[in-house]
């Protein structure tokens, strides 16, 4: 299978009809092997029945996915790719915000060698305070605090090839940061621009107070990109500045006590010395339990700590 095409659906039955023909106009037209993989995340209206009806008309490009209950956007796109097949897998939301007329384009860009072609939103058409700002802002932060600077992180049309994929696990809130994902593993990614269409039926899944989830998840996707590795260094590095700050504290004390015959024991300086002395020391611990989780999940896992792209070797499989 060349193209697997993951849509996730919510509550999204007066667009179905018209995402399926989208679809299929701009998917059928190419050479390749292609499938979609709509994925319902717990609907509460006809849209699990809509999908059934067009994997009837069409099984052999069509797969449904129905999902017990809504486990949210990550979990559906997580279902959808571990159900496909396709070498190559596009992402797009099913309320023809994202226009599928992008697809062969998206396609075309990553068959110039790139691994994550990330769709950008360039001219987006929602409502400027409530998504389109907050949705810069966070799209700021995130290029700044994880290295990866995309503009538009929420756009869920991207492209990636399966190998990417594979190399980590989607859970929680993380669909958004796929890319920062796939760069810790070495993935060349390239970002372009694709058409956004104002929202025909229903309303907006996500509003403001997806704002606070995306600064929690990013806290993780930071931890565990530059941390997951050697927690120590985070852990045991900030237990070392807090002893040496209560050590200053003591110091301190200490010269006072001298000096000034000031007593230590009456000073609230000693009282916060000691306790930031005991989170030092704590800190550190906690790296070394750290470090043995990290150890003990790739040891009992056999999971390497590095990814390879490509083998080059002159043997002939088979031979020896």
């Amino acid at each position: 299978m060349d193209l697997s095409v993951i849509i996730p659906v919510y509550n999204e039955e007066e667009t179905l009809p018209l995402l399926f023909q989208a679809v299929h106009e701009a998917i059928a037209p190419l050479n390749l092997t292609w499938e979609v993989v709509l994925v319902d995340d717990g609907s509460q209206d006809a849209s699990p029945a809509l999908l059934e009806q067009f994997v009837q008309h069409d099984p052999a490009h069509y797969r449904a996915i129905l999902l017990r209950r809504n486990f949210g956007q990550t979990a559906a796109i997580a279902a959808g790719i571990d159900h496909s097949n396709g070498d190559l897998v596009v992402l797009m939301d099913a309320d023809l915000q994202n226009d599928p007329g992008d697809i062969p384009a998206i396609i075309a860009k990553i068959n110039e060698g790139y691994d994550v072609v990330s769709g950008w939103r360039k001219n987006r058409r929602d409502n400027f305070a409530v998504r389109t700002l907050p949705s810069n802002l966070a799209n700021g932060l995130i290029s700044w605090v994880t290295g990866v600077h995309l503009h538009d992180y929420g756009c869920t049309l991207k492209a990636y090839r399966r190998e990417i994929l594979t190399e980590f696990k989607l859970y929680g809130e993380m669909h958004r940061f796929i890319p920062v994902y796939a760069n810790s593993v070495g993935a060349r990614i390239v970002e372009m621009p694709v058409n956004h269409h104002p929202r025909r039926f229903g309303k907006a899944k996500y509003g403001l107070e997806r704002t606070l989830k995306v600064i929690l998840d990013l806290i993780t996707v930071k931890f565990l990109n530059s941390h997951a590795n050697k927690p120590i260094y985070l852990f045991g590095g900030a237990g070392i500045g807090l002893i040496f700050i209560s050590f200053i504290g003591l110091v301190a004390l200490f010269i006072r006590r001298v000096f000034l015959d000031i007593p230590i024991l009456g000073s609230p300086i000693f009282i916060i010395s000691t306790m930031v002395l005991i989170l030092g020391f704590q800190s550190i611990l906690m790296g070394l339990i750290a470090e043995l989780l990290v150890r003990t999940y790739h040891e009992s896992q056999g999971k390497p700590i590095y990814t390879i792209r490509k083998i080059v070797s002159n043997s002939v499989e088979g031979e020896g």
